[in-house]
């Protein structure tokens, strides 16, 4: 097994010029939340789509816009040519996000599917792959952007229990990847099936465990040049505000990555020790993989993107993007932001913020949040998507110079 020093960890910046903007805007909002809680940050209301797009700090040579509100709990994004599509958890259906006019910004949308607990997306040609908690469904993409009747391919995926968001896609292999969290913090499951990444058919036959011990990897993604399978794993609670780290991890055929017993660096997670015949601790970390990079505690990665257009500059094509919807048990909190993963030479050399401003600190020291971000795509023409679950707000991120 090889050891890969971990990046140094990037340290959060709170905005202090988006909390000096909403805190003097606060009055004029008749609907404005601002009074965050202990641990927890609650939401903070802007209706003005100008003054919420300043808020968010992106590097030179990008811009920010609000291009869509109303848009109730959306999860994952997919885009299928010019057609955006969005899970709903709560909801128990897919969306297809309209733009009529042509300018960006989406004035309305459209119920394309429905189940209960919808939430993973995938679309391969003209076909959509869509996860449940315990189904995987597929259905034919019209060229008006509807969907036909889903046909179930698998119907018994494990339990959901605490982490229920199944997240899907093809690979490079033509073949069907499903990431199944686990149904605890940290326990001994009864499915081995549970904190895995499945691999199928894309019928859904033969399946088997292509990776164990992934607590919770909702976001994942193929690089585009070496098709290897990157993940980014959410690490275990309650072991302290630094620890454990979000984890980014080479996903490998037979591998074993740790959870729930070990986690990092071959760290031992006292909370825990093997069942009997399962060896010591330290035979569990001797056959565990590390990960490649860390992120910040508890930031929460959500849906990756590899960047393949090319609108952005040329040094972040082949770049991964995640979301970070962010933490709700960390002093200060940590994530609600954009992460950028630079690539080079199908290798990791850092994990970095890319778009920040949505987490605001104000007196107490107490905390609000802009959104708390989960989906994330890449449009047909180069930009990004980012959707907010908690308030249904869109965000494009454009580049201005390429």
């Amino acid at each position: 097994m090889t050891r890969i020093p971990l990046a140094s960890l990037p340290i959060l910046l709170l905005a202090q010029g988006a909390l000096a903007q909403v805190e003097g805007k606060v009055g004029e909002y008749s609907d404005a939340t601002v009074t965050g809680s202990i641990l927890e940050p609650e939401p903070v209301a802007v209706p003005d789509d100008a003054e919420l797009a300043a808020l968010i700090t992106v590097p030179d040579g990008f811009e920010v816009s609000v291009a869509g509100r109303d848009l109730g709990g959306i999860r994952m994004l997919a885009v299928h040519g010019d057609h955006v599509y969005a899970t709903r958890r709560e909801e128990g259906d897919v969306i297809r996000l309209i733009d009529a006019d042509g300018d960006g910004a989406f004035e309305d949308h459209e119920t394309v599917a429905t189940a209960d607990q919808m939430h993973g997306i995938w679309i391969e040609g003209d076909t959509a792959y869509l996860a449940t908690v315990k189904e995987v469904f597929t259905a034919p993409i019209a060229p008006d952007g509807s969907f036909g009747d889903l046909t179930p391919v698998v119907d018994d995926l494990p339990d959901g229990g605490q982490h229920p968001n199944r997240t899907l896609a093809i690979g490079p292999d033509g073949l069907l990847y499903v990431s199944v969290g686990s149904t605890c913090n940290a326990c001994a499951e009864t499915s081995e099936e549970s904190a895995t990444m499945l691999r199928m058919q894309p019928d859904g036959l033969g399946r088997t465990i292509f990776a164990s011990g992934l607590r919770n990897t909702i976001g994942f993604g193929f690089h585009p040049e070496t098709g290897a399978l990157w993940g980014a794993d959410h690490g275990i609670d309650w072991l302290g505000d630094e620890e454990q780290i979000e984890e980014l991890n080479l996903i490998e055929d037979g591998q074993q990555y740790g959870w729930p017993y070990i986690y990092g660096n071959d760290q031992i997670n006292p909370q825990d020790n093997p069942p009997p015949g399962e060896g010591t601790l330290e035979d569990w970390a001797a056959r565990s993989e590390e990960p490649v990079q860390g992120y910040t505690p508890h930031a929460a990665p959500m849906q990756m993107v590899f960047y393949t257009g090319d609108a952005f500059p040329e040094a972040y094509r082949g770049d991964a993007f995640i979301a970070m919807r962010g933490s709700w048990n960390r002093r200060p909190p940590s994530g609600y932001e954009i992460a950028r993963i630079d690539f080079e030479d199908g290798r990791p050399l850092s994990w970095e913020p890319f778009a920040t401003g949505f987490l605001i600190e104000y007196d107490g020291p107490r905390y609000g949040f802009l959104g708390r971000l989960v989906g994330l795509a890449q449009t047909a023409d180069g930009d990004l998507l980012l959707g907010d679950d908690t308030q249904g707000i869109m965000y494009r991120i454009s580049a201005t110079e390429g």
